[in-house]
């Protein structure tokens, strides 16, 4: 068995091209993730100021009346309480809900 030797020609270093496309599009991204995050910080609920000079609360049901309810039911309710004065509101104490029964 004869062996043979072959010269093959020496590695060339292949250069990588440095493609400036996708430095421009990440720093496009990150300013445009920025903006976004700056532009949602300040966005709040757009409510009409109702009391000037002190904070006031609105809740839009004062009353929930689900009729009868079966003893160990479950009833749920989602009211939205919300500041329509110019001031912050700031609670002295735990807020708390009275249930009424019989009303």
């Amino acid at each position: 068995m004869a062996r043979y030797k072959t010269k093959l020609p020496p590695k060339t270093a292949q250069k990588k091209s440095f493609n400036p496309l996708w430095l421009v599009l990440t720093g496009v991204g990150l300013i445009a993730l920025a903006l976004w995050a700056i532009r949602g910080a300040g966005s709040r609920s757009k409510t009409t100021i109702e009391v000037t000079g002190a904070p006031s609360l609105k809740v839009d049901q004062e009353v929930l009346n689900y009729g009868d309810v079966q003893l160990g039911k479950t009833v749920q309710a989602t009211v939205r309480v919300t500041n329509v004065g110019d001031q912050t509101l700031r609670f002295t104490e735990a807020p708390y809900v009275e249930v009424l029964e019989g009303c």
